[in-house]
């Protein structure tokens, strides 16, 4: 039998989610007119995957704002972020076949017949390599993302772990930002990706002020 807890998150967080992605990741795969399933299907899921993990980052400064204590683990917080695991994990698994089909090294270290020797240092392999650690990080939060983990490393070393979302955040944001330049996208993915990050900062520093306004009207009331 389900446990009313799961069962609670399974409906209010988890179908919704599942309903919003499926949509989302639709609506790009079906108006792209890109001719083979891989590069549809990268597409289609790597802006849902950001908007995603740009949400992680909203939902504790809301608190926040509101005037809300932020719990230790938050149910809806760690949903979100299991979906933004599952499209940024299968948006990376796709994308390693892309644009060298059959050679996905060469997304890291130059070939035999480009000009430069070693590990990769343009744009592409700047975008790749941000975009491979974001998704091993994430890979990390994902499967630590549960009350087993929180009980075994106990709160401060958990929460110290799960803080590293914001460097996952940072990465996808570069590896984002450095794939408009290498495909050249039109305009409207441009702004989709400058909207999640400015969004994503925005709350962070209206966190940042409340907490701070906070901390400094509970040490007036103690003066």
């Amino acid at each position: 039998m389900i446990q009313p807890r799961l069962q609670r998150r399974l409906l209010r967080h988890h179908l919704p989610l599942l309903l919003a992605s499926f949509a989302a990741v639709s609506a790009l795969y079906a108006t792209r007119d890109f001719k083979d399933v891989i590069t549809r299907t990268s597409f289609a899921t790597a802006y849902p995957a950001l908007a995603l993990l740009a949400a992680t980052l909203l939902l504790g400064p809301w608190n926040l704002v509101r005037r809300r204590t932020n719990p230790i683990s938050s149910d809806l917080r760690r949903d979100v972020g299991i979906w933004a695991g599952i499209l940024g994990v299968l948006h990376t698994a796709v994308g390693q076949c892309v644009h060298l089909r059959g050679r996905p090294w060469l997304y890291y270290i130059y070939g035999p017949q480009e000009h430069h020797r070693g590990i990769r240092h343009d744009l592409f392999g700047l975008a790749n390599y941000t975009g491979a650690v974001s998704t091993l990080l994430l890979i990390l939060l994902f499967a630590t993302s549960n009350d087993w983990s929180l009980r075994k490393l106990h709160t401060r070393p958990w929460k110290r772990l799960q803080r590293w979302n914001y460097a996952v955040f940072a990465l996808a944001g570069v590896h984002a930002f450095a794939y408009q330049g290498v495909e050249k996208q039109k305009l409207q993915f441009v702004a989709t990706v400058a909207i999640c990050t400015a969004i994503a900062l925005g709350f962070q520093c209206a966190g940042i002020v409340f907490t701070r306004r906070a901390e400094r009207e509970g040490a007036n009331r103690f003066a």
